[in-house]
């Protein structure tokens, strides 16, 4: 099992980065949410400069705000920074798209978006249509990177692609053309099985098998319980709130669009979330739900951070427990996680996650 930190970019903090290296972290995962946060980028590069073992990429970068030949593009320029240890994670954009009061594109576009992105990276021409400038789908184009022998970018070592799915299509997707999956599912077992098995029935589909070193990979965060210490306690909330409501603005979202019921976890505080969040006018909503994505708790929002929820999202115990856990979800089939801390807590979440659970592991 291999641990990640999913970094609030603040871009003039770039020592989160060689924190996270020098505490044992095998990777740095980059959000590209660009109404709330400094550019993924830009925070790679710097971040380049200023490690030298731990893997970098995007967590993730989102299809529907940069062209598919951009983003392969800026992923490329990192790699010239950090040869041999920069990825790429891609998906349909949640907050990115949401903050804009916009929805995550579709799943045909997103799988022409990876389609092409793969084949730029392994330094491919590839039929490409815009559908920005072109929506209605005109003639394809043949496109390919050019002067890559004057080192503008780098295309070797190949770029792995880390595909976000968390419904049965784009885990599929996922196994027809990536090298790694990025869920955010509850810690326990069988929903890393079956992850993992739909990744695999979407490289059968594409006549070939998961690679030996593909990464099923989940986003959470993590408290380690102090002696006596329960979900209750004032910093179990502290630390895992802003996660942990962020999940409950993605199923707000989605019974909205697409009309359902919440989880189990959720309902027995639902209606009065709803209400809360709809006393802002709908023109305006999208920038209440979403207020503090994983950043900070909003005040009126605390009372939601349940122990169950937490249970439900977060690695959350005391050591023995986490590493019990740990080890379950990797004999499941788990091969990396990654954590997002909030922004107040995400250096003391990360090393004592280190110094508590991965030093034992």
């Amino acid at each position: 099992m291999d641990f990640g930190v999913c970094a609030i970019t603040k871009i003039d903090d770039i020592g989160l980065a060689v924190e996270a290296e020098n505490l044992g972290y095998s990777h740095l995962w980059v959000p590209d949410s660009q109404m709330i946060w400094s550019d993924c980028y830009a925070f790679l590069a710097l971040a380049a400069r200023e490690t030298r073992a731990i893997r970098l990429g995007t967590g993730v970068s989102v299809a529907g705000t940069r062209s598919a030949p951009v983003t392969a593009h800026s992923i490329a320029t990192i790699n010239r920074l950090a040869p041999g240890r920069t990825f790429l994670g891609i998906g349909t954009g949640n907050t990115a798209q949401r903050l804009m009061g916009q929805r995550p594109i579709r799943f045909a576009e997103f799988e022409e978006y990876v389609r092409v992105l793969r084949g730029l990276l392994d330094g491919e021409e590839v039929d490409y249509v815009n559908p920005g400038t072109d929506p209605c789908g005109g003639a394809p184009r043949t496109i390919r990177f050019d002067m890559l022998d004057l080192g503008f970018m780098q295309l070797e070592p190949r770029i792995p692609i880390h595909v976000s799915g968390f419904y049965h299509r784009t885990q599929q997707l996922a196994g027809r053309y990536g090298d790694g999956l990025v869920v955010s599912i509850p810690p326990h077992r069988d929903f890393v099985t079956r992850a993992r098995s739909q990744a695999a029935r979407g490289a059968a589909e594409a006549g070939r098998e998961l690679p030996a070193d593909f990464q099923l990979s989940s986003l959470t965060t993590a408290v380690v319980l102090e002696p006596g210490e329960t979900l209750e306690s004032e910093r179990a909330i502290r630390d895992c709130g802003p996660f942990v409501v962020s999940s409950i603005h993605y199923i707000y979202e989605k019974i909205k669009e697409n009309g359902g019921e919440p989880p189990p976890h959720m309902r027995p505080f639902w209606k009065k979330y709803c209400r809360l969040v709809e006393e802002t006018p709908e023109r305006s909503r999208h920038l209440r739900v979403h207020a503090g994505h994983c950043t900070w708790l909003h005040a009126d929002e605390a009372e939601f951070v349940t122990p169950e929820l937490i249970r439900t999202t977060c690695l959350a115990g005391t050591p023995d427990e986490l590493v019990e856990r740990i080890r379950h979800l990797d004999e499941a089939g788990l091969d990396h996680v990654m954590l997002l801390p909030s922004l107040e807590t995400q250096r003391h979440t990360i090393e004592a996650f280190s110094r508590k659970v991965m030093s034992r592991l």
